[in-house]
């Protein structure tokens, strides 16, 4: 099933169920009022959205009506944990590669996460506010993963059985602050604003074949004004599966209903299939020139993600996104 969060009703928004073609949804008030609600009691909630979803599709749901995407806040707007992974070793690679530095052997074993935004995430048709654009913004196309509640110490297979819902995410970095704080040794904060996600959440089932392994096997295709940026296949040269990753954060802690795990930028081996990030590009073109051509991000720039089906159909709709200039 597909499910969104149209912004109305505060903070958390209004659940509603959305149709496989995106183009009608129903409310879903009478089974939950928040999409954060109905994961706190996702086995009893569950099967009665899939009970609308099917009502939805067949055009037999009470009320239902033409869905605009412009009036979708993000899925979650706001979630108890984001948890943001970096799963493709070819992205690794290159930006260590940019800066002579090797990868080291842990990294092919233990996989590399940090602590996100979770208070707040931008909707998909969200302006991205940035004070400066000194600051190297850049966007990062990645797949991200919906948990209900996880237990202390879940293994990989465990873990698999926890992911209830998949959509896109759009983790807007700021380069620039980035090397200063990791100097520090403490991590990022400042160099890492809220990110945007999709808008809509779709169950596993719905991705069948693609979805297996815990990995989603399909190009995830990005466009910088208009014009194609990059379209790696997000299964191919993913070094550990979702379920590998939430068994790395739940090691020492369990993760509430909600966490939303972040896949890492999109990258692949083959580089003819272009990148999904501006970062990479600029370290692409330093290994091949020895400085970088591409510029980050200025006002006015247009972001699109985007995820389709064989058959062209966009699976959880498109992120697109203006820079704009923050003023309070």
């Amino acid at each position: 099933m597909k499910l969104a969060t149209l912004k109305q009703g505060g903070r958390d928004g209004a659940l509603i169920v959305v149709s496989r073609d995106l183009r009608h949804a129903a409310r879903a008030d009478a089974i939950a009022p928040t999409l954060q609600a109905a994961l706190d009691q996702w086995e009893r909630a569950a099967p009665r959205l899939n009970t609308l979803y099917d009502e939805v599709n067949a055009g037999t749901a009470e009320d239902s009506f033409e869905l605009d995407l412009s009036h979708l806040a993000a899925p979650l707007p706001r979630c108890y944990q984001f948890v943001d992974g970096s799963a493709y070793l070819p992205h690794v690679e290159r930006v260590r590669k940019a800066r002579g530095a090797e990868v080291p052997e842990s990294f092919r074993t233990d996989p590399l996460m940090y602590q996100a935004v979770s208070d707040g995430f931008l909707g998909p048709r969200d302006d991205i506010p940035v004070a400066s654009t000194d600051w190297g913004i850049d966007f990062e196309s990645e797949i991200g993963v919906i948990t209900d509640d996880v237990p202390m110490g879940a293994t990989t297979a465990e873990c698999a059985d926890h992911i209830q819902l998949v959509t896109l995410i759009n983790d807007i970095s700021l380069r620039n602050l980035i090397p200063g704080e990791l100097a520090k040794g403490f991590g990022f904060l400042q160099s890492k604003p809220r990110s945007s996600l999709a808008p809509v959440v779709v169950t596993p089932d719905e991705l069948d074949p693609a979805w297996r392994d815990s990995k989603l096997h399909l190009p995830l295709k990005t466009w910088l004004n208009g014009d194609l940026f990059g379209e790696p296949e997000a299964g191919e040269d993913m070094q550990f599966s979702f379920a590998e990753l939430l068994a790395h954060a739940a090691r020492t802690r369990p993760l509430a209903a909600g966490t939303l795990l972040g896949s890492g930028t999109i990258a692949n081996q083959d580089t003819a299939r272009g990148a999904s990030c501006l970062a990479e590009k600029r370290m692409l073109e330093i290994i091949e020139g020895g400085q970088p051509v591409t510029p980050f991000l200025q006002y006015g720039d247009v972001v699109r993600i985007d995820m389709l089906d064989p058959l062209g159909r966009s699976l959880f709709g498109a992120i697109e996104q203006t820079v704009v200039e923050y003023r309070r």
